[in-house]
Parts: structure tokens; sequence; C-alpha cells
């Protein structure tokens, strides 16, 4: 069932939503040759707890993980990693890495879920057009999140603008509702899967829309730390993500200013 939000709530998930921009903001500007991903991970757990809020990520289980706890706030995925990279005092970043940042909070209730992925130094052409093409293809796909419109639109977007580019989507990772729990219906994969339900769109509703694109093919394999998700051609990925609510005036993006 995909639970829709009144505008009481959506202002609860708006204040989480920009915990989360302020959270990225300041890791961004942290990011840099040298800079571990340990240090981002302690600074976001930092600002979670000044801000009285709960990380939505450290102690998640997933059947998938052996339900094991994921032990950290903040993923922070360097290069060929995807998605739940694990910070470490080991994984120093230098020049021409790129690092997804992904985090999410519980605020008075409620979540807020958002992720960028950032260069460190100067990178090559085809990694700046991944980031780009990456980022493009969630911004066309949060323009079709309006009412009246169905998820397949979301979906479909992304895949076609990120293949028309020359690049793939991930397929065994997609995006979700997000409220009350941090991953609610409806599941939203980057790519149209006629498996999945296609339901219209409608006010209220919150989706987390975080297209995953490779640079190489769209395989992923997990390591056997049961979290962390790499490309199986050893290719960069990149990754972007908003929390945005369907509302009668458009998407409204939560997740930032």
């Amino acid at each position: 069932m995909i639970v829709r939000k009144n505008m009481a709530e959506l202002e609860k998930m708006r204040a989480a939503g920009l915990l989360v921009w302020k959270i990225l903001d300041k890791l961004k500007g942290m990011v840099g040759e040298g800079v571990t991903t340990l240090e981002l991970e302690l600074e976001a757990e930092k600002m979670m707890s000044d801000a009285g809020a709960r990380p939505a990520f450290k102690g998640y289980q997933t059947a998938a993980a052996g339900n094991s706890k994921f032990p950290f706030v903040l993923c922070a995925s360097v290069n060929d990693e995807i998605v739940h990279g694990m910070p470490s005092q080991k994984r120093v970043l230098k020049p021409g890495d790129i690092v997804s940042l992904d985090t999410g909070v519980q605020l008075n209730g409620y979540y807020g879920d958002s992720a960028v992925t950032v260069p460190v130094g100067e990178i090559s052409e085809e990694t700046k057009k991944l980031l780009e093409v990456t980022r493009e293809s969630l911004e066309l796909a949060i323009d079709k999140a309006r009412a009246g419109n169905r998820l397949f639109d979301i979906c479909g977007t992304v895949e076609r603008h990120v293949t028309a580019s020359g690049f793939s989507v991930v397929r065994e990772f997609v995006g979700h509702g997000i409220g009350t729990h941090m991953h609610e219906e409806p599941q939203i994969p980057n790519y149209i899967d006629r498996k999945n339900e296609n339901p219209r769109l409608k006010e209220g509703m919150v989706l987390a829309i975080e297209p995953m694109v490779n640079a190489g093919g769209p395989g992923s394999r997990v390591r056997p730390d049961r979290w962390t998700a790499v490309t199986e051609d050893g290719k960069y990925s990149a990754h972007f993500e908003h929390t945005v609510a369907i509302t009668s005036n458009g998407p409204w993006v939560l997740t930032r200013p």
C-alpha cells in the first residue's frame, strides 16, 4: 500500500530533508585529497546528533545482508562501489576518485534520504560525463513526479536518458517510497520493469528517486562484507538521490532548499 501524506506530515519530512541536505553540503566541502571516508562519517554523525536526529542507516537490517546491521550513518561509495560503501580510516581519497555520499535521518518520526556523487580533484572527461548524465537523469525524473503521471514515467525517463548517453542503469538496487519508514511502497527501478506495478501518481506520495548509473555494464556484485555493492566490470558508478513529494503544484524536492 502506498501511504499518502498530508501537508503537516510533508512539513515534517521537509525538516528532515533539509537536515540531510545540510549534512551532504558540509561533506561535499570536506571531500578532497588525503581525506578519509571515516572523517566524513564522523562529521555526519556529529551533525545528526547535534540536530537531535536519528541516523536512518546505522543499525538498518536487511535479509540480503544476512540480517547483519549496517554499522555507519553514511554510505561512502568510492569509484566502482555503487552503493552501501562502508566508511574506513584506510580509505584515503585521491585525485581522480569519485565518492558517492548517501545518508538519511529520522527527525520527529519522519525520514529524509538523499545522495550526491562528488569528484576528488581532477577527474577524467568520461567520469565528468558520468556524473553529469546521472545528475541530469535525476532532474528529468523529478519533473515526471506529478499527479496524473504513472510510476513508469519516472523509471523510463531515467533509463532512456542514461542509455542514450552510452551508460547503463543498475538493476539490482532501486528507489523507494519514504515517510514514517525508510523504505515504503512503491519500489522505483531506474528502468521499466514490466513485472512491477505501474501505479498512477497522486498528491501526497513521497518518493526517494535515486538513479545509480554505471560507466560500463549494468552488472553488480556484493562484496564479502555483505553490504558494499560494486560494478562487475570494475568501472566507475555514480549515484544521485532526492526525496520528492507530489503536490498540486508539481514536484516538491524536500532534500534541497
